[in-house]
């Protein structure tokens, strides 16, 4: 059995493309143009809105005519109905008063109980036929009757009302030709006046489009230019629109990111030139080794020498991998893992501590700490808290002693050695920085970077200042609590 290429339906299956077209189908919209779904839907707003006043206005016209005109043949049917004896003398041609056939195209006719139909002279032409609902008032079982009646020529509103004299009843009818000919003549005008403004509107939508969309048009070709040329020089902001504030918040990320391109590009160059010594060093001491072992019998070349050499080399590689490390820890330029557990810094302070000492065997360490927890990364706060304490024990004295302190979510670290300056202060903090009296001790100048780093993902803060014995004082910040919490981001 051969299995099916790929991309096949499965018999009996969905079709995958088929689901993918109709999706596409169905955001077809998208694939217009912003300014052509503008005036798309300014004239379907404006078409819908004048298509509803327009069928309102007509049918409105149309049911004020219609109980018009069944008031005025009421009024006229039971006005005749009263004068019974006129309209039965009609019959032999006697003069109908005018007021009775108004000016339409009215007709008379007498409706006789035995449902005898009497037409005048006066009422030329067809009579439309009567039914049931005429019977019923010459019977009696309704007050009156009005109703439209067609014809082969024409629609009539009829109107029969009883004559209480004779017991007949009285019919009047009236031709709706001149209603339906001012309704339609309406209808035109309506159309017309819709069609008018439906136009209108599309050229009012694409005039709309045209210039309120041109800023829009001007941020999509800046934004294509800074993508071509990478120049991110701030955009112009004019008013104070949604558009201004996109141009602004545009601009904001332009400011962001060419700050950030800066500090990759001030990183790059700090990492070579930090890198540059230790790699100068180790390839001259490699090149003297060479030198020693392709003339291993010189008198000039002792044990003691290579052995000096071979231990200058192992520092520089173990000063060049603590280098790679900070530089790989400072290009983490993102928060913090959302995957973070709950942290006891008294237990992080003591395990950083003993990791020191072993670094420093001949600096003593007073520790003192309070329970406090954090929500954050263990091995972040620990490396950050190690290098605080490599820190004052570099520049501690032989014999000396470093303090450290723990105080709701304070971590205190003193030392007895010559202190920070004054003018390196806010500097200290910085990425390669070295002060002038440390800059011919070991050290990149990127513990301290992490230090503020870690502090920050964690939403905590650092400080340098001088000591009460005259040292340096660091103090590293971060937000928790006296107990335990769940884990999560930080707070």
């Amino acid at each position: 059995m051969t299995a099916a290429p790929s991309g096949t339906p499965t018999p009996g299956g969905p079709d995958p493309t088929d689901r993918v077209r109709s999706f596409d189908e169905r955001r077809w919209h998208y694939r217009r143009s912003l300014a052509s779904r503008v005036v798309i839907l300014t004239t379907l707003a404006v078409g819908i809105t004048v298509a509803v006043i327009s069928f309102g206005v007509y049918w409105s016209v149309r049911l004020q005519l219609s109980d018009t005109l069944d008031d005025s043949l009421l009024e006229r049917a039971h006005g005749a109905a009263s004068n019974a004896d006129k309209i039965l003398a009609a019959r032999g041609n006697v003069l109908i008063e005018q007021w009775v056939l108004g000016a339409g195209d009215v007709r008379l006719a007498v409706l006789d109980p035995d449902r005898t139909v009497h037409i005048p002279d006066l009422s030329e032409g067809a009579f439309p036929r009567l039914s049931e609902p005429e019977y019923g008032v010459v019977d009696g079982d309704t007050p009156y009757s009005i109703r439209t009646i067609s014809t082969v020529d024409d629609d009539y509103r009829v109107v029969t009302v009883p004559i209480e004299s004779t017991g007949q009843a009285f019919v009047l009818a009236e031709s709706l030709a001149p209603q339906q000919a001012m309704l339609q003549r309406l209808g035109v005008v309506m159309f017309s006046f819709g069609i008018a403004g439906v136009i209108a509107s599309g050229m009012a939508g694409w005039a709309v489009a045209a210039n309120g969309l041109r800023p829009v048009r001007r941020l999509t070709a800046a934004a294509e230019r800074i993508a071509r040329t990478e120049d991110l020089t701030p955009l112009p902001v004019e008013g104070d629109d949604e558009v201004a504030r996109l141009a602004t918040a545009f601009n904001s990320m332009l400011v962001a990111l060419d700050a950030s391109r800066e500090r990759q590009r001030q990183l790059v160059a700090d990492a070579g030139h930090e890198l540059r010594t230790p790699l100068t060093s180790m390839r001259t001491n490699i090149d003297l080794l060479s030198q020693m072992a392709a003339a291993p019998d010189n008198p000039y070349i002792t044990h003691e020498a290579r052995q000096e050499l071979l231990a200058d080399v192992r520092a520089q590689m173990e000063e060049l991998t603590q280098l790679i490390g900070d530089l790989v820890e400072l290009a983490r330029d993102e928060p913090l893992a959302p995957v973070v557990t709950a942290v006891e810094l008294p237990s992080v302070v003591e395990q950083a501590v003993n990791r020191v000492r072993r670094r420093a065997p001949s600096v003593s360490f007073e520790v003192t700490t309070e329970p406090w927890w954090v929500i954050g990364e263990a091995a972040g706060l620990e490396r950050a808290i190690t290098n605080l304490l490599d820190n004052a024990a570099k520049f501690s004295p032989p014999e000396g002693t470093v303090r450290v302190s723990l105080s709701r979510g304070l971590v205190t670290v003193e030392d007895e050695g010559p202190g920070i300056a004054e003018e390196d202060l806010q500097h200290v903090f910085d990425r390669f920085y070295r002060a002038t009296a440390s800059r011919s001790m070991p050290g990149s100048g990127l513990g301290l970077s992490i230090v503020r780093q870690v502090a920050e993902r964690h939403g905590g803060t650092v400080s340098a200042g001088r000591a009460a014995s005259g040292g340096a004082r660091m103090e590293f910040r971060v937000p928790g609590s006296t107990e335990p919490a769940p884990s999560g981001p930080p707070a």
